[in-house]
């Protein structure tokens, strides 16, 4: 985790965390919609990038322990009875998304660098929630943290070893995106959410 804490610009906000154990519901629908989002675009990546034999192997490891997920936190909801549904998609990976740049060649290592974060943030905030939940959640979160660390690591490895340059000053100005999406006031609450308004 000390990797993933040094990585991310900022910790989550104390008022997301009150925010998740109120709308734990919500919580575990959109985490659900995450997952799944999370295993498209690897299989997005596999299809369209197929001239990288590494990216291909990690993407297809990572969309199937996604789904995996999916399923088990729908498991969870179904055990509890909260019905599946689509949720408006929160503002992070589209405000991350903004940042890609389609012009210079650098589209694939901007993607990478996106999931990294994203796979960062989902990490810490599953190990921030972990310690204050039912068991159940409590261990099936806890369980996530290796994976999605791994996940993390191999986006941010794979956008190092693809890209023609440093992509240093890239990591950074994603940080800065991250952390005002992080740390400034949503209207909306998701997993991925800001300061709950």
């Amino acid at each position: 985790m000390q990797t993933i804490y040094e990585f991310l610009p900022c910790e989550t906000p104390d008022a997301w965390i009150e925010a998740a154990l109120v709308n734990q519901e919500v919580l575990l629908i959109d985490h659900a919609n995450c997952e799944k989002k999370a295993a498209s675009t690897a299989m997005h990546l596999m299809y369209r990038y197929t001239h990288h034999a590494d990216l291909m192997s990690k993407m297809s490891q990572l969309a199937r322990e996604e789904l995996l997920h999916f399923q088990q936190v729908v498991e969870i909801m179904e055990r509890r009875e909260i019905r599946y549904s689509q949720l408006s998609p929160s503002r992070y990976a589209g405000g991350l998304r903004e940042l890609i740049d389609h012009h210079n060649g650098d589209t694939l290592s901007d993607t990478l660098i996106m999931g990294a974060f994203i796979e960062a943030r989902s990490c810490e905030r599953f190990a921030s929630l972990a310690p204050k939940l039912d068991p159940e959640l409590q261990k099936f979160y806890a369980g996530l943290l290796k994976s999605e660390a791994r996940h993390y690591e191999d986006y941010l490895t794979l956008a190092r070893e693809l890209s023609a340059k440093d992509i240093s000053s890239r990591i950074r100005e994603f940080a800065r995106k991250e952390e005002e999406l992080i740390c400034s006031v949503d209207e909306e609450f998701r997993f991925h959410s800001g300061v709950p308004a």
